[in-house]
């Protein structure tokens, strides 16, 4: 578990420098379009700096746009155009730490209140602090034990 959690600890802090970037808006033309006519290089320069034709660099551009585009071109093409290419995920709750807590917890809750649901059947029903408590016990056992259904 400690070299889990030391994996989790050093990728948060690789995400860390990424965060600040989920603000950036991606251009509606795409960043080739848009880097390529900021710095005044035609579609035949650049087709030239990557050995394809004019119409081709059309095309990837169009790719970029419609998001099916391959990383190896926009790879190529940042190279081609002194640039380099970043890219990385970001956890929707900031860091894996947190999001891991999250998914902890919901699946701490989905087993405690079925639990729950079965003792009220049989009339032996917890109290609201007892199922919360549970649950946070419960979350803190899944998040130390990582099991891969935290992610089913």
């Amino acid at each position: 578990m400690a070299k889990k959690s030391l994996q989790i600890q050093q990728i948060d802090s690789k995400i860390l420098a990424y965060s600040s970037l989920q603000k950036v808006a991606v251009p509606p033309i795409g960043w080739i379009k848009a880097i390529r006519t900021a710095l005044g290089m035609s579609m035949l320069q650049l087709g030239n700096r990557l050995s394809i034709t004019k119409q081709s660099v059309q095309d990837m551009e169009k790719r970029e746009q419609d998001g099916s585009i391959t990383l190896k071109a926009l790879k190529e093409t940042a190279k081609a155009m002194d640039m380099q290419l970043v890219y990385g995920f970001i956890p929707n709750d900031g860091t894996l730490e947190a999001l891991i807590d999250r998914k902890a917890k919901e699946l701490a809750k989905q087993i405690v209140l079925r639990t729950s649901n079965t003792m009220k059947l049989e009339d032996q029903e917890n109290s609201k602090q007892r199922i919360e408590k549970a649950i946070e016990e419960r979350a803190v056992t899944i998040k130390n034990e990582m099991p891969k259904s935290l992610w089913d």
